[in-house]
């Protein structure tokens, strides 16, 4: 093959190739071109619903697109989960995960109609810190609580909603000693209805969906799973140290955003720029704050350890405890 010829073929490949990598730069670049949707797999009114609706909000004018929230719920957020590990991996399909989703289930379903493998981390949102709430003419301490507890075995039930709750539930009555009925509910605004009804005694549950009935006098909160400060109620004990528990440590709910598997990585990123400049509007802060929710935020490689920390902590403490979650 003559120089000239050589040179005509490279030419020629080159601009055979130019295109696609052009065409691939440029639907990065114009990421998002029409609406997005984030599943979140628990129903509406929930923390993580509010979080969802709030981020939404704010993507939708950063990006320009309709953000739209779809409920999807049931199964402890497998049906949610599920269906969006089923979306097409092109970003317009994001998932608001929970350690629920992406630890707890994993660890304690058998047979999950989706595998956390099926999602790429984008980043951390948010951290709830749930309460031990009881009816407004409930027990006024954790202690008295606990003697309430002991004094009329297996006749107290509980509420809690999410798996990191439901664990609360189970550790503090072990620990304490106590024998009480769970009442499983699907989120949090159930569980209000609960304690409302006095179908249950106490709950496991973020603060959010609770304040106003609590500012109202209509529910107490006795105690917090975790020693972070709650802005609405600054004087609030950690249950650990209330029930005199050390063994109980901290429990928190945490939430993130994650994209099917094999989302291309330039979409990954622009997605995260996007969430933590969201994340970081003072209207978001501040309105998060105030039902008890902290923002947080991260990088895809920090939120992929963070997961990999909390199964290894929650798979030893199941373990131990030889709690059977179904």
């Amino acid at each position: 093959m003559t120089i000239h010829r050589l040179v005509s073929v490279c030419a020629l490949l080159l601009a055979m190739a130019a295109p696609a990598s052009g065409q691939a730069v440029t639907a990065a670049d114009r990421y998002p071109n029409r609406p997005v949707k984030i599943i979140v797999p628990f129903p509406a009114g929930g923390p993580l619903d509010l979080v969802a609706r709030m981020l939404g909000q704010k993507l939708s004018e950063d990006w320009k697109q309709p953000v739209v929230i779809e409920n999807q719920a049931g199964g402890n957020s497998a049906v949610g989960a599920a269906a969006a590990a089923r979306a097409a991996p092109d970003g317009y399909t994001l998932l608001a995960a929970m350690d629920t989703t992406l630890v707890y289930n994993p660890i304690t379903v058998g047979k999950l109609t989706y595998d956390p493998r099926d999602f790429t981390p984008i980043s951390l949102t948010t951290n709830n810190t749930p309460l031990l709430i009881v009816p407004a003419d409930g027990p006024r301490t954790t202690k008295e609580l606990i003697g309430r507890a002991k004094a009329a075995p297996g006749k107290l039930n509980y509420g809690a909603g999410v798996l990191p709750a439901r664990l609360a539930g189970y550790l503090f009555n072990s620990l304490s000693g106590i024998q009480s009925t769970e009442i499983v509910y699907r989120g949090s605004t159930e569980i209000v209805q609960g304690l409302l009804t006095r179908s249950i005694d106490y709950s496991f549950d973020g603060l959010s969906a609770s304040l106003a009935m609590i500012r109202d006098g209509k529910l107490r909160p006795l105690a917090k799973l975790a020693a972070r400060p709650l802005t609405p109620l600054p004087t609030l004990p950690r249950l650990a140290d209330d029930a005199e528990l050390p063994g109980l440590g901290d429990i928190s709910i945490w939430s993130g955003i994650v994209a099917p598997v094999g989302t291309p990585p330039a979409v990954i990123s622009k997605v995260q720029r996007s969430v933590a400049a969201a994340l970081a509007a003072p209207e978001i802060v501040d309105r998060l704050d105030n039902v008890g929710i902290s923002v947080v935020s991260s990088t895809p490689e920090q939120f992929q350890s963070f997961i990999h920390d909390e199964t290894v902590r929650w798979s030893k403490v199941i373990k131990d405890s030889g709690l059977k979650i179904q």
